[in-house]
């Protein structure tokens, strides 16, 4: 499926009918900083963040073919990334203490051992360092709207569960976590949450939607978040003063 995701929910874009950065500003000033996106897709979050002046563009994906489309975009725009296969929970050969921003743009949930992801994030990211990712809101996997206007419970918010489907004629599966377990996942990596985002784009609110039963809908997103986003700073050595 890589070649059909060309370019998709990219940076400035968070998720689905949520503020973008352009917005949110989240991410620090990135001239001449160093980042680093897990799931790299097809490389357009790391061409945003070379727009940006960072000066360093290292992306790890698990399908070889986003990271030759990935490859070809950046290097076709000026770049010279570092791109490496594998899973984000272990991608291999990432430097310690190294990146000034580590990001993952709507590919956090595709993670089977979060844990492991945090830890990463934390050993390659500086003290001080930014962790940011965004991924499906949790109550998507449990909430349906009804034809009557109401809503309904369709699945549990009580546990963190993988749930499967077809996705663009393919079965997937992905992982649906509360909102708890990753800023809880993220204090136990050695992460402060500073930020949660779960809101719907203004734009949104302010149109009528027709009821629609799709996954993502603007007749949801009048109701509930679809997505959201949550930023985290790495901890500072002893001594150390916080700078931005």
């Amino acid at each position: 499926m890589a070649d059909s995701w060309f370019g998709t929910t990219a940076l400035p874009t968070y998720g689905c009918f949520i503020p973008g950065e352009d917005t949110l500003h989240l991410f620090p000033d990135l001239a001449g900083k160093r980042v680093l996106d897990l799931g790299c897709g097809s490389g357009h979050s790391l061409k945003w963040c070379g727009q940006q002046g960072a000066a360093a563009l290292w992306g790890v994906d698990l399908s070889s073919r986003q990271l030759e489309n990935a490859e070809s975009l950046l290097r076709g725009a000026g770049y010279a990334p570092v791109l490496l296969h594998g899973p984000m929970e272990a991608p291999g050969r990432l430097p310690a203490g190294y990146f000034d921003v580590v990001y993952s743009i709507y590919a956090i949930g595709w993670a089977t051992d979060l844990k492991a992801v945090f830890d990463q994030a934390a050993a390659c990211l500086k003290p001080g360092g930014v962790l940011i990712f965004s991924w499906d809101h949790p109550w998507m996997h449990c909430v349906e709207p009804t034809e009557d206007g109401g809503f309904a419970f369709t699945g549990s918010y009580t546990a963190d569960e993988p749930f499967s489907y077809i996705q663009r004629g393919q079965p997937v599966t992905v992982q649906n976590r509360r909102l708890f377990t990753y800023i809880n996942a993220l204090a136990d990596a050695g992460f402060r949450t500073e930020r949660l985002v779960e809101e719907t784009d203004p734009a949104v609110l302010s149109r009528d939607a027709a009821f629609s039963s799709a996954y993502y809908s603007e007749y949801k997103a009048r109701k509930f978040p679809l997505s959201f986003v949550l930023k985290a700073r790495k901890a500072y050595a002893s001594g150390e003063r916080e700078n931005g």
